[in-house]
């Protein structure tokens, strides 16, 4: 039982809290049957994550038996065998569109849609998408809009591009950070860890790193100060939850470019106390603005 916990990652599932997103800023976590129509989906995504996980493994086996941490997954140490593992993974996939089809009450077939999708791209990717770089990351940071979207449609609440253009951005900053790990490890251990780790260097994704998180910022201030953000919250203090969101990066950015430990977001997001107090607070000024205003 516990390889085969190992194997679905239930930990990475935190990813799939996206889902929950469009249904908090749409003010509706009161409504019952969206947040549990919600809650399938995100059970739903989790299980497909997996299954690409098991995929992953299978196909990434020989670069993890000489990776100091993914040595130990159970796929690379035999734990778990190969048709074992895709068996698994059918499995997941199966029960991934069952969920919705069988239980959601909102866009079943739009939902089930975005879930092919999400297993089509990550299935180009496992195979062919992660050897190219900066598709890489674009597709991965893809993969979070997919989670947005998936909730919108669990939720039946339309998207703003403001959500969606924040997500990618973060995404793509996180995922490029984590490339930055890899490099580092590639460079103390003299082992290349990744096929495309060629085309990237340091210097490239320090300055990219960089771009991103500036961007990003930016992005979240003119959000919180553009006229019909303020109108849709009746509330002209969003601009108060920036702090937040540049503490967040910032720590993330020291944490990459000091430290040099971001090789897993959800352990991060696990055990930094730094980013785990910023990302509480941003979300509890929300819930004020949002569900306590007036």
């Amino acid at each position: 039982m516990g390889n085969l916990i190992a194997l679905i990652r239930p930990k990475q599932w935190t990813k799939n809290l996206f889902v929950f997103l469009p249904i908090f800023f749409a003010g509706q976590l009161g409504n019952q049957a969206s947040l549990i129509n919600c809650l399938l989906a995100f059970v739903a995504f989790s299980f497909a994550a997996s299954a690409i996980y098991c995929i992953n493994d299978v196909l990434d086996v020989e670069e993890d038996r000489i990776h100091p941490k993914k040595s130990k997954r159970p796929i690379a140490s035999g734990a778990i065998s190969i048709p074992t593992a895709i068996v698994i993974c059918v499995v997941l996939v199966s029960l991934s569109f069952l969920i919705v089809y069988l239980f959601s009450t909102t866009n079943k077939m739009q939902q089930m849609f975005i879930l092919a999708c999400y297993v089509v791209l990550n299935l180009f990717y496992c195979f062919y998408l992660k050897k190219i770089a900066i598709i890489d990351v674009m597709t991965i940071a893809t993969g979070f809009v997919l989670r947005l979207i998936i909730g919108g449609f669990a939720a039946d609440v339309e998207l703003t591009h403001w959500i969606i253009i924040m997500t990618y951005l973060l995404t793509l900053f996180i995922g490029f950070a984590k490339r930055r790990d890899d490099l580092v490890l590639q460079k103390n251990n003299g082992t290349i860890l990744r096929k495309n780790t060629n085309r990237y260097n340091l210097e490239f994704i320090n300055q990219v790193l960089c771009l991103l998180g500036g961007i990003t910022i930016v992005c979240y201030i003119m959000y919180t100060v553009s006229p019909e953000v303020i109108a849709r919250f009746n509330s002209p203090h969003i601009y108060l939850t920036t702090i937040f969101v540049l503490g967040g990066i910032v720590r993330y950015l020291q944490l990459a470019l000091v430290d040099e430990k971001t090789g897993s977001p959800t352990e991060i997001l696990i055990k930094d106390r730094f980013i785990q107090a910023s990302l509480v607070l941003w979300i509890l000024s929300f819930y004020l603005i949002i569900y306590l205003n007036g």
